[in-house]
């Protein structure tokens, strides 16, 4: 660690939205995830991203998981995954390139068996993903397996959103030094794991650093409400969205993040610090974004 990067302190513009757009304009996120003890994390991702402008959210998993999720979030649509990990990619490669813009990958997935194969595939593939929660702890099982996948050329963008405790195991298995202490560290170790990965790093917490090895964001949105369960897979779905809709893989971190705490402090602004859902917070992903319009 210690090499130099450049912090970015301006954030960019939030995707247009033209008034003869269709759904189609505005990307199709894929969300994979579930469980049968955590039906409500994808769901919840998908509301996100919905709330946060994408034109079109399928929720992907197993049948009798995928009719519960889609109670849960009746605006998604869903695609249905049967047998192995194989038979699994075989329908998400089925999805046209232009129909499934971007794969957010690890909410409420646990950690079968077949996890750590999807994961392998999905690294190494020609989609942008955004890879949180157990998605990460497979990827961490992987090793240096996992981290060598992300050398070939061509592979599409990826966005990791660990935690702290999802960061260090990641940072263990490549031997970067984190304690999760000193913020000067966070930046650095956010930044070393990027260029291992060649990916966009989210570290989240208290003022969540964004790096993608070269430059780096520190958020000052957000508060202690959001210490919840389910907030983190608001902002997988958030970021994916802004990615669908066009920004580069380290502004829709960065943007997202912002947006992310901002929702937040509306919420906090109105209910104080404690009490807040995930849902709610979703819920106010759009009021959140028209302020920021307006001060543009």
């Amino acid at each position: 660690m210690g090499e130099q990067i450049k912090q970015v302190t301006r954030l960019p513009l939030l995707p247009a939205r033209p008034m003869d757009g269709h759904k189609g304009t505005f990307g199709t996120v894929v969300v994979i995830g579930g469980s049968e003890t955590m039906l409500g994390a994808p769901a919840i991702c998908a509301g996100a991203a919905l709330r946060t402008g994408a034109g079109l959210v399928k929720l992907a998993s197993d049948l009798d998981l995928l009719k519960h999720m889609l109670v849960i979030e009746p605006s998604a649509t869903g695609l249905r995954f049967e047998g192995s990990v194989n038979d699994r990619l075989k329908v998400l490669d089925e999805i046209d390139p232009h129909d499934g813009d971007v794969l957010a990958v690890g909410p409420g997935m646990g950690q079968g068996d077949d996890v750590k194969g999807l994961i392998e595939r999905l690294v190494s593939g020609h989609r942008d993903v955004v890879l949180d929660a157990d998605g990460l702890n497979a990827l961490a099982k992987l090793g240096e397996q996992g981290r060598a996948l992300r050398d070939e050329a061509g592979l599409g963008g990826l966005i990791m959103t660990p935690h702290p405790g999802e960061y260090a195991r990641l940072a263990c298995v490549m031997g970067i030094e984190y304690s999760g202490v000193d913020p000067m560290e966070r930046i650095e170790g956010a930044g070393e794991l990027a260029r291992r990965y060649k990916a966009v790093v989210v570290l989240k917490g208290a003022k969540t650093v964004v790096s993608d090895g070269e430059q780096f964001y520190i958020n000052k949105t957000g508060n202690v409400s959001m210490a919840t369960a389910g907030s983190g897979d608001v902002l997988t779905g958030m970021i994916a969205a802004l990615r669908g809709q066009g920004l580069s893989l380290f502004d829709a971190a960065g943007l997202g993040v912002n947006l992310h705490g901002k929702a937040g402090d509306l919420w906090a602004d109105k209910n104080g610090y404690a009490g807040l859902k995930a849902k709610d917070l979703a819920d106010m992903i759009p009021m959140a974004m028209q302020i920021t319009r307006r001060k543009r």
